[in-house]
């Protein structure tokens, strides 16, 4: 006697779809979360370093400020250690008001806007008003 199996009917192949899709579905949503966790943690551990390296290159330009400051107090200034620290802490407010001014106009509205992006866009309604007529 021949092996007689029945083949599944249409209403069983679409329900074997919709089971199987909604499962790939949550698979790759599951996917797309452990991912994500894995980035935030390594962005997390990626600020910390660079917030460490920040702050030994602070303490180091504190080094070097000092250092400064006694090398001018005690070579050029005749043990005016006070007048040497003035002189280095303009010399840094200068250096400190210059980069804030430059990055206050590199933060302004105007520096900001995707200007190539706004001139494209113009070109391309341009171009489809002239499509059109």
């Amino acid at each position: 006697m021949a092996d007689q199996r029945t083949a599944p009917g249409l209403g069983e192949l679409l329900k074997e779809l919709a089971e199987g899709s909604g499962e790939l579905i949550r698979q790759e949503v599951a996917l797309v979360r452990l991912e994500a966790a894995q980035l935030v943690r390594g962005a997390g551990t990626g600020a910390v370093m660079l917030a460490a390296g920040g702050v030994v290159a602070l303490v180091g330009a504190l080094c070097l400020l000092a250092g400064l400051i006694l090398l001018a107090g005690d070579q050029w200034l005749k043990d005016n250690y006070w007048l040497a620290a003035a002189i280095v802490t303009l010399i840094a407010g200068a250096a400190t008001g210059f980069y804030a001014w430059r990055g206050a106009r590199r933060l302004a509205p105007a520096h900001l806007a995707p200007n190539e992006t706004v001139r494209t866009l113009k070109e391309d309604v341009e171009w489809l008003k002239r499509q059109r007529t």
